[in-house]
C-alpha cells in the first residue's frame, strides 16, 4: 500500500509518500519525474511517519531545521541509492558538483552517471539533490525546477547568515 499526504509549502505543494513505514517519496508539484497517485494509493494524513514527514519539511522552511531525522525508504538501483546516500552528506548550506559527488562514490568518470541518479532521486529535499550544482557553478539540472532549487538554496543560505558562529551548530 502506498499512502500519501499534501503539505503546502513556499514552493507550491509537496506530496509526500510511505510504506507505513517509511518516507518513500517526496515531490514537488512539477517534479519531473514524480509519480501520479494510484488506485491502490490512500490518503495517509494520520500515517505517522507522514505527520513527522510533514513537521519536519514545515520546521525546515521556517529556518528551524537544517537537517531531517526521518526513516527513509528510496527505491532505486545500488547505483542510485550509493549516490542518495551521499547526497545525505553534503552539509546544510553548502553546495559541491557532479564531478564532486561522482569522487565522492568512488566514482570520479560518473559526473553524468551521478547526474542522472541525482535528478531520479525519488525523495528530494529531504535527501538533498539541490546541494549540486553544475562545476562552473551553474544550477543545472533539478527535477522540481530551476526556480525551486534557487529557492531552496537561497533559503539555506539566509539561515545560514542567521546562525551565530558560536552556536556550536557546525563544530566537529
Amino acid at each position: 500500500m502506498t499512502y500519501f499526504s499534501i503539505l503546502e509549502s513556499p514552493i507550491g505543494p509537496l506530496m509526500l509518500t510511505s510504506n507505513g513505514i517509511a518516507i518513500t517519496g517526496m515531490f514537488i508539484e512539477i517534479h519531473k519525474y514524480g509519480p501520479a497517485v494510484g488506485k491502490d494509493w490512500e490518503r495517509g494524513d494520520e500515517i505517522p511517519i507522514l505527520i513527522e514527514g510533514k513537521a519536519q519539511l514545515t520546521a525546515y522552511f521556517e529556518g528551524k531545521q537544517t537537517d531531517f531525522d526521518l526513516r527513509l525508504a528510496p527505491e532505486g538501483t545500488e547505483f542510485q541509492l550509493r549516490v542518495w546516500k551521499e547526497l545525505q552528506g553534503i552539509p546544510y548550506g553548502t553546495t559541491i558538483s557532479y564531478g564532486e559527488l561522482a569522487r565522492r562514490i568512488g566514482n570520479p568518470n560518473a559526473s553524468r552517471a551521478v547526474g542522472l541518479a541525482n535528478g531520479r532521486n525519488p525523495i528530494s529535499i529531504i535527501i538533498p539533490c539541490h546541494r549540486v550544482i553544475g562545476s562552473s557553478g551553474a544550477l543545472t539540472g533539478y527535477g522540481g525546477g530551476l526556480e525551486n532549487k534557487r529557492t531552496l538554496l537561497s533559503l539555506e543560505s539566509g539561515v545560514l547568515a542567521k546562525i551565530p558562529v558560536e552556536s556550536g551548530l557546525f563544530a566537529g
